[in-house]
């Protein structure tokens, strides 16, 4: 019992180094990898290139798939192309697994030691992220030294001796076998070395080690359908071809185990090298003898998976779920998001003055309906924030992170504000047939603009953090503030005039220059956190405005 908990063990260490190494370098380069893969699409051998790379460096096909697929939902590269770039990732793993099948074991101590003082001395910064891959690198090397020496004294076990043969020269059972590990696992790559160092040391045989090879793969295309499932039609294309590649090599390579044990195995120095040579054979046989088949099974593809004919572009689109392991990455996708929730309240906003004038009912139908888009947005974006590793945010990050959740939050309300507006004129003036005074509706047509350009600023605000726009912004709130004040002056005095428009009105009127002026101050808050970030604001109110104030009463003291 003792071996075989120490077996499971170092399986565990093997499949959390690999999470470590993938996710580490992920959120060090992640952005990079995803324009690498975005560039690289302008022929098929260029982008398996570059699908060899990065999974070389993501020690995951895995991730690579969702990340290519992701492109595709986006429709930022074509369906071949990104059928291409999976049979780089595909011998881009296996490569790896052949570096880490050569004895490495010195420098599992030198990565380990070297990854936690730079984790622990440097954690929010990139020689700390750098650390974690270290860390990860060292384990799996550990790891695997610890299958070796777990594995050797079970051996002599009459019990494991039965399994063993059970499944020998059963081949399905090792198909099946070597894929539920791999979905288990979330690795391939780690099954494979982990099949390797077993059959090295004598645990399983050669042949069921290369069984459970074949298996291993089917298990990484498996895993990134079924991640892919609950996604769009375009993303699953991509995933089901890539798994459509994966079964053809299965078939094709199945019969050739028995000549590869004759044949090849003799000629190598150890049984662990024959096994992931194997692994890179297949991948390699699927890669550059497919490769010019990418276009073929896209359009088998489009075919058994076709696009609803009024599939049209749903939102949210920016918010990618292969960027989660990239956390710099994730908040620029929720940004964006961000961004275009903005948009929709502008049109709102802009809308707005057109059911004011005109009394345009579906023009106040439209408006009411795009509420019910920005808080579906609302919730979208604060759930995939909700998503990211908080831990892997630097200080900068996590700022944004939360000037994210404020700018949303602040055009969910705004939204909401606008869509009550709305429903008060319908019920208060479309409906009884009333209008505003000439007066009345000039002065809310100046705030409305205002209102437009302000959100615009504080979009710009959101978007570039520029203190100077910060300052402006605020500024623009006092002056607001003002306006309201003067136009509800003078609204008061129309009715002194009894003035018949804005007798009528009156009760409108005042809720919707209040309601104007609510809107107003949560376009406002946007400034807030660029100008406490920046160190300009004091407990009450912006320094500049303070030190003006305090200027005006030493000259009048004086």
């Amino acid at each position: 019992m003792k071996h075989l908990l120490n077996l499971l063990a170092a399986i565990a260490l093997l499949v959390w180094g690999s999470h470590l190494v993938r996710t580490g370098v992920l959120r060090v380069f992640g952005a990079n990898l995803r324009s690498l893969l975005a560039r690289s699409m302008g022929n098929r051998f260029t982008a398996a290139l570059s699908g060899m790379g990065v999974t070389a460096l993501v020690q995951s096909s895995t991730a690579t798939s969702l990340m290519t697929s992701s492109f595709v939902g986006q429709g930022l590269i074509a369906l071949p192309a990104a059928l291409a770039v999976m049979r780089g990732a595909d011998v881009g793993t296996a490569l790896m697994s052949v570096l880490f099948s050569t004895d490495l074991s010195w420098l599992s101590p030198v990565f380990i030691l070297v990854g936690v003082i730079l984790f622990v001395t440097r954690q929010a910064s990139t020689a700390g992220r750098v650390g974690r891959v270290l860390i990860g690198l060292g384990l799996m090397l550990l790891a695997l030294d610890m299958v070796v020496q777990a594995s050797e004294p079970m051996l002599a076990s009459p019990v494991i001796k039965a399994m063993l043969s059970s499944i020998s020269s059963d081949i399905f059972m090792e198909l099946v076998m070597g894929c539920v590990l791999a979905v288990v696992a979330y690795s391939s790559l780690a099954i494979v070395l982990l099949i390797s160092a077993m059959a090295a040391s004598n645990v399983v045989p050669v042949d069921v080690a290369l069984g459970l090879v074949l298996g291993a793969n089917l298990g990484s295309g498996l895993l990134a359908v079924m991640t892919t499932a609950k996604s769009s039609v375009e993303v699953r294309q991509v995933t089901v071809g890539n798994m459509v590649f994966k079964v053809l090599g299965v078939i094709i390579m199945t019969p050739f185990i028995g000549a590869w044990m004759r044949y090849v195995q003799p000629l190598l120095p150890n049984v662990g090298q024959s096994v992931v040579l194997f692994h890179l054979a297949y991948n390699i046989i699927i890669s550059v003898g497919f490769i010019g088949f990418t276009q073929w099974v896209a359009e088998l593809m489009t075919r058994l998976m076709p696009k609803p004919v009024d599939n049209k572009p749903r939102r949210p689109q920016h918010l990618d779920p292969s960027a989660l392991s990239t956390p710099s990455l994730a908040i620029s996708c929720a940004a964006r998001e961000a961004l275009y929730q903005a948009d929709v309240v502008e049109t709102m906003l802009t809308g707005m003055l057109d059911v004011i004038e005109k009394n345009d009912q579906l023009q106040a139908e439209r408006i009411r309906k795009m509420d019910d888009e920005v808080d579906q947005l609302y919730s979208a974006i604060k759930y995939y924030l909700t998503k990211i590793s908080r831990e892997a945010l630097g200080e900068d990050e996590s700022r944004r992170w939360a000037d994210i959740i404020s700018f949303t939050i602040n055009m969910e309300q705004i939204g909401d504000v606008i869509e009550r507006v709305i429903i008060d004129i319908e019920d208060k003036k479309i409906k009884k047939g009333r209008k505003f005074s000439d007066a009345g509706m000039a002065e809310i047509a100046e705030l409305h603009g205002r209102l437009v350009r302000n959100l615009r600023l504080g979009m710009s605000v959101f978007l570039n953090g520029n203190v100077r726009d910060a300052k402006r912004l605020l500024e623009e709130k006092v002056r607001f503030r003002d306006l309201e004040r003067t136009y509800s002056t003078t609204h008061l005095a129309r009715l002194s005039d009894n003035t018949v428009y804005s007798i009528e009105t009156s009760s409108l009127h005042i809720d919707l220059i209040s309601d104007l002026k609510r809107i107003n101050s949560l376009i406002c808050s946007i400034a807030y956190p660029i100008l406490e970030s920046a160190g300009e604001l004091v407990p009450s109110r912006v320094k500049a405005i303070n030190e003006a104030a305090a200027n005006a009463a030493e000259h009048s003291n004086a």
